[in-house]
C-alpha cells in the first residue's frame, strides 16, 4: 500500500498554478480521501486556453466522448480555480473512474466519499449541477462568474484567506484586503495577505516548496511542519 506522502506526489505535477486556496483544498483532499482508505490521484488542474479547446474538440471535430461544454476561457480550469479527480487503484498505477466502487469495502461508494470531503472543504462538485453533470470535477468560483473572471476580476485576499480558514479549521480573522506575493529565490510561490503589517500566507505551499512536510491537527488547531 501506497504512503500519503507516495499518494500526494503523483498528483504533485498538477497543482501547478493553483490559486492558493484551492492547492491547499486539494491537498487536504487528497490526505482526507486517503484517511478514509479511498486513495485518489488529481487528474486535471491548471489548464491553459489551448489545452480546454483541445478538450472542447473532442467528441466535436475530434475522436472520443464529449467531456465538457466549455470552450477555451470558460472553464475554471482555466484560471486555476478548479481539479479533477480519479481513483488511485491498490497497484499505485491505474485509475479509476467507476462511481460505484467500495474500494475500503465500508458500504460507501469511494467516490462519494471524495465529493462528501471536497464539499466539506468549500468545493463546488460538478456531480450537484442539473444540467451538465461533472462528477469528477470540484471549484472554487468565490462567488465569480465566469464573466468575472474574463473581466479579469480574481478572488479578493480576504475571500481567499476565509476559504483557506475552512480548509485549516480556523476563523476568517483577516481584515484587511491587501495582498502580497510571496518569492522562493526570485520566483513567485503564492500569495497571501497583509493585515496590520502581520503577513498571511498559505504555510503548506511554503513549506512544502521548501521540502518539509505539513499536518494539521484540528482538534488542537496545531499546524506541524517537519523537514527532515
Amino acid at each position: 500500500m501506497l504512503t500519503l506522502e507516495q499518494v500526494k506526489q503523483k498528483s504533485a505535477a498538477r497543482l501547478a498554478k493553483l490559486h492558493p486556496a484551492v492547492l491547499a483544498g486539494a491537498n487536504e483532499l487528497i490526505r482526507r480521501s486517503y484517511n478514509r482508505g479511498v486513495p485518489i490521484l488529481i487528474t486535471q488542474g491548471m489548464r491553459t486556453i489551448a489545452q480546454q479547446n483541445e478538450l472542447y474538440a473532442q467528441g466535436r471535430t475530434k475522436k472520443g466522448d464529449i467531456v465538457t461544454n466549455a470552450r477555451g476561457g470558460d472553464s475554471y480550469h482555466n484560471y486555476g480555480l478548479a481539479i479533477d479527480f480519479a481513483l488511485l487503484l491498490p497497484d499505485g498505477r491505474n485509475v479509476s473512474w467507476d462511481m460505484n466502487r467500495d474500494g475500503d469495502g465500508d458500504k460507501v461508494a469511494d467516490w462519494q466519499e471524495v465529493a462528501q470531503e471536497g464539499k466539506q472543504l468549500g468545493f463546488e462538485w460538478g456531480g450537484d449541477w442539473t444540467s451538465f453533470k461533472d462528477y469528477a470535477h470540484l471549484q472554487m468560483s468565490f462567488g465569480l462568474s465566469i464573466q468575472d473572471l474574463k473581466a479579469g476580476r480574481r478572488p479578493t485576499a480576504q475571500q481567499s484567506a476565509a476559504a483557506l480558514s475552512c480548509i485549516t479549521g480556523g476563523e476568517p480573522e483577516v481584515n484587511k484586503d491587501i495582498p502580497v506575493i510571496i518569492m522562493l529565490n526570485g520566483k513567485k510561490l503564492t500569495t497571501g495577505v497583509m493585515d496590520d503589517a502581520v503577513t498571511y500566507a498559505p504555510v503548506r505551499a511554503i513549506a512544502e516548496a521548501l521540502g518539509a512536510k505539513v499536518t494539521y491537527n484540528a482538534s488542537s488547531k496545531t499546524v506541524n511542519i517537519v523537514k527532515e
